[in-house]
């Protein structure tokens, strides 16, 4: 798929037109001030974001998915009540790294439909228990050829968890042999799309004619190509990676189900609800925006992020940004309040939905930030 250049024309100067009025003898004088600008030499940010952050990213989802599918294996081969716990235990494992990398969801990840691949959502329960009453010999070819809705994260969640209703404590004996078929299926599945996500970024992605292309990780370094046309572009794919996750999570996944009131909550939109892990997605949602921030993941030693281009050309205004995204996981992670509420229950209950309400509006003032003021500030680059 060819991609248009991504390029942002860049104001130089500013014209200050200061006109003298008088008599026939007066002048009208053109002054040209220049703009302010700040320097920051990306090339240490970029490549460290791209290994460190991105493609280490997704290698630990492979990781995590392989994990799944052995998990997986083992529950069919045994199924004990102790392998079901160890599957769903794999499974909320490996949603956390991708819920993180959805702070950066553009490259390979959307040019192969990555996407809605592994995450689609809503589930299409009726579809999928059709599948599961009258279709004998359950397997990846069968699974491939349904659609999205009835593949990926929400379909092993469901057939781990049950219906997420009044408990995500299913029992073994609720699992039946065909949904042990339909988890080993799409686990395998799962974990071929995770193998094509991590080597369409290190090894470049493989067309109909068996030929490969340039791995995109070399492509979003080098930012010099008809993907990237400068490093300014790249900047600009990470800061609106940042905008569109902190919009989804506030706006989407958080506002849907909350609704204008408690009678008005739906909880059939609230994405991972089979296994009550909602709030753990928000919160790695937006830890991911920090780990691009900060340039590493938690625990790791310092390296350049988006913080240090920020605060190269505003150290205040890159610290407040920095406190906005801690007080939004922190706001996001206080839902559950005292009793570890679901967000499920959460926006039927007035406390809970105060507690929504305050994370809410953490989001939507760190959004504003991100598009208001690293935005324009971006435009102060000088690209050097």
């Amino acid at each position: 798929m060819k991609h248009g250049v991504k390029l942002t024309a860049l104001s130089v100067f500013v014209a200050l037109s200061l006109t003298a009025c008088g008599g026939s003898d007066s002048k009208s004088t053109d002054k040209v001030v220049e703009e302010v600008k700040f320097d920051f030499s990306a090339n240490e940010m970029i490549t460290n974001l791209s290994n460190d952050v991105i493609v280490a990213g997704y290698e630990n989802l492979n990781v995590k998915a392989d994990e799944l599918y052995l998990s997986t294996q083992n529950l069919v081969q045994d199924p004990t009540q102790d392998n079901l716990l160890a599957a769903q235990k794999a499974w909320v494992a490996a949603r956390s790294p991708w819920e993180q990398g959805e702070s950066h969801i553009f490259g390979p990840i959307d040019q192969m439909s990555i996407d809605p691949h592994l995450d689609s959502w809503p589930l299409a329960t009726t579809d999928l228990q059709a599948v599961l009453d009258n279709v004998t010999n359950i397997n990846a070819e069968f699974i491939l050829k349904m659609n999205d809705n009835v593949q990926g994260y929400h379909t092993m969640e469901f057939l781990l968890f049950g219906n997420g209703i009044e408990s995500n404590e299913k029992q073994i004996a609720d699992l039946t042999e065909a949904e042990r078929d339909y988890l080993l299926a799409t686990a395998e599945i799962f974990k071929g799309y995770t193998q094509e996500l991590e080597d369409a970024w290190l090894l470049g992605i493989t067309d109909d004619n068996g030929e490969k292309d340039t791995p995109y990780l070399e492509t979003f370094k080098s930012a010099n190509n008809n993907i990237y046309g400068s490093q300014l572009a790249v900047i600009e794919e990470l800061i609106n990676g940042m905008i569109g996750i902190v919009d989804e999570v506030g706006n989407g996944k958080i506002a849907d189900p909350f609704g204008a009131s408690a009678d008005k909550a739906d909880t059939s939109l609230v994405e991972s609800q089979y296994s009550w892990n909602s709030l753990k997605d928000f919160s790695d949602n937006i830890t991911g925006v920090l780990n691009v921030y900060n340039g590493e993941f938690s625990g790791q030693s310092d390296k350049q992020g988006l913080y240090d281009f920020i605060a190269s050309g505003d150290k205040a205004l890159a610290d407040r940004v920095l406190t906005e995204i801690e007080q939004a996981i922190t706001d996001i992670e206080a839902i559950s309040g005292e009793n570890d509420m679901p967000f499920r229950r959460a926006i039927t209950d007035d406390a809970g939905r105060e507690r929504v309400q305050k994370a809410v509006d953490s989001l939507s003032t760190l959004q504003t930030s991100l598009e208001s003021d690293v935005v324009e500030l971006v435009k102060k680059w000088s690209g050097k």
